[in-house]
């Protein structure tokens, strides 16, 4: 039942709350010195990028996959009209907190684990720049606890208990990205978030290693089918 449940929160993406408009996205968050700073600093390199792998940069759209025993960030991208992602860059967590395995509760360190999109962006943030996911998501909704937590950020720094921190230099990079992939009007920018790459010796790994807890391996053998068919596909389902 809950690996069906899994499969099927897996289809179901929730929309982001993002109300600016697809036009005037870009202008209003140059408003904000830190976001003119991002771009004086960080949008050639950006372009070059881009360049490397044939994608313009108003065309872009991008996805975020997470890997958390790599503590790796990767920033995948494409043109609008085409099928296929392509690997970008990657970036390394600054800091990690908690232990493999989903957020449950809020206060428990953990970096969530699932199928997730960018739903803020926060040009004044505490840590330099944020980028929101929606935690919880309707699955973490259903795990029972009657206080998930929320407020889960990729951002600048190196502070963490449960985001994911890739300090000042890097997120000006990764922030102006998602910034002109929004601009050009990708309304859900995906954040998949795994506990490793759920290849099958990886599984077997984990069984191996987290058998006394049938749960968490069932919940991982759903994320794996979304972790296997981008690796196949190359490609959002």
């Amino acid at each position: 039942m809950m690996l069906k449940t899994i499969t099927l929160i897996f289809i179901i993406f929730s929309f982001p709350i993002i109300t600016i408009s697809q036009q005037s996205f870009k202008s209003q968050q140059l408003n904000f010195d830190r976001v003119r700073v991002a771009y004086a600093e960080k949008e050639a390199g950006m372009k070059q990028l881009l360049n490397q792998q044939n994608i313009m940069p108003d065309s872009l759209e991008i996805f975020i996959r997470v890997i958390k025993n790599e503590k790796l960030l990767e920033l995948w991208g494409k043109n609008i009209n085409e099928r296929e992602f392509q690997l970008i860059t990657t970036y390394d967590f600054c800091a990690f907190s908690g232990v493999l395995g989903p957020k449950l509760k809020r206060g428990d360190r953990q970096i969530p684990e699932g199928f997730y999109q960018i739903d803020r962006f926060n040009p004044a943030s505490k840590f330099y720049l944020s980028l929101g996911i929606n935690y919880p998501n309707t699955l973490d909704l259903m795990s029972g606890s009657s206080d998930p937590g929320g407020d889960i950020f990729i951002h600048g720094g190196c502070e963490t208990i449960g985001c994911i921190p890739i300090t000042d230099d890097k997120i000006k990079e990764l922030y102006i990205f998602a910034i002109e992939a929004r601009n050009n009007g990708q309304k859900e920018i995906s954040v998949h978030i795994f506990p490793a790459r759920l290849t099958e010796k990886e599984m077997e790994y984990l069984q191996k290693s987290y058998q006394k807890n049938p749960e968490l391996i069932e919940f991982w053998i759903g994320l794996q089918l979304g972790f296997q068919y981008f690796e196949t596909q190359k490609t959002l389902p």
